[in-house]
Protein backbone atom coordinates (compact mmCIF):
# COMPACT_ATOMS: atom_id res chain seq x y z
CA UNK A 1 0.00 0.00 0.00
CA UNK A 2 2.50 2.66 1.21
CA UNK A 3 4.24 1.79 -2.25
CA UNK A 4 1.62 2.21 -4.42
CA UNK A 5 0.86 5.18 -2.10
CA UNK A 6 4.01 7.16 -3.25
CA UNK A 7 4.25 6.02 -6.74
CA UNK A 8 0.98 7.19 -7.89
CA UNK A 9 2.23 10.50 -5.92
CA UNK A 10 5.04 10.98 -8.02
CA UNK A 11 3.05 10.12 -10.90
CA UNK A 12 1.01 12.67 -10.43
CA UNK A 13 3.44 15.50 -9.46
CA UNK A 14 6.18 14.31 -12.78
CA UNK A 15 3.15 14.04 -15.02
CA UNK A 16 3.94 9.93 -15.79
CA UNK A 17 2.60 6.45 -15.52
CA UNK A 18 2.63 4.62 -11.32
CA UNK A 19 3.77 1.69 -13.84
CA UNK A 20 6.80 3.47 -14.76
CA UNK A 21 7.62 3.91 -11.05
CA UNK A 22 9.95 0.91 -9.38
CA UNK A 23 11.51 0.65 -6.32
CA UNK A 24 14.88 0.80 -7.47
CA UNK A 25 13.69 3.83 -9.34
CA UNK A 26 15.88 7.17 -7.27
CA UNK A 27 14.66 10.21 -7.29
CA UNK A 28 17.27 11.92 -8.56
CA UNK A 29 15.94 10.36 -12.21
CA UNK A 30 12.70 11.37 -11.23
CA UNK A 31 14.29 15.35 -10.74
CA UNK A 32 12.95 15.30 -7.61
CA UNK A 33 14.98 17.61 -5.77
CA UNK A 34 15.06 18.37 -1.90
CA UNK A 35 12.04 20.51 -1.93
CA UNK A 36 10.08 18.34 -4.08
CA UNK A 37 10.49 15.99 -1.27
CA UNK A 38 9.45 17.75 1.22
CA UNK A 39 6.82 18.78 -0.84
CA UNK A 40 6.02 15.15 -1.14
CA UNK A 41 6.13 14.11 2.03
CA UNK A 42 3.59 17.18 3.80
CA UNK A 43 1.25 14.94 1.01
CA UNK A 44 1.92 11.55 2.38
CA UNK A 45 1.32 12.39 5.79
CA UNK A 46 -1.97 13.48 4.36
CA UNK A 47 -2.32 10.44 2.24
CA UNK A 48 -1.07 8.10 5.46
CA UNK A 49 -2.08 10.06 8.24
CA UNK A 50 0.79 9.55 10.07
CA UNK A 51 3.49 12.25 10.69
CA UNK A 52 6.89 11.50 9.02
CA UNK A 53 10.06 12.47 9.89
CA UNK A 54 12.71 11.75 7.76
CA UNK A 55 15.90 11.11 9.37
CA UNK A 56 18.08 9.10 7.48
CA UNK A 57 18.89 10.08 3.44
CA UNK A 58 16.31 8.02 1.16
CA UNK A 59 17.78 7.79 -2.39
CA UNK A 60 15.52 5.43 -4.12
CA UNK A 61 11.47 5.05 -3.87
CA UNK A 62 11.78 1.36 -2.15
CA UNK A 63 14.10 3.44 0.75
CA UNK A 64 11.45 5.59 1.48
CA UNK A 65 8.88 3.04 1.20
CA UNK A 66 10.99 0.54 3.76
CA UNK A 67 11.43 4.00 6.03
CA UNK A 68 7.67 4.39 6.24
CA UNK A 69 7.11 0.84 6.72
CA UNK A 70 9.70 1.08 9.99
CA UNK A 71 8.11 4.01 11.21
CA UNK A 72 4.10 2.22 11.03
CA UNK A 73 5.22 -0.14 13.37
Amino acid sequence: MVFETIANLIAERNDCDASEIKRETTFQDLGIDSLDTVEMLMDLEDQLGMEIELDQKVETVGDLVDFIESKQG
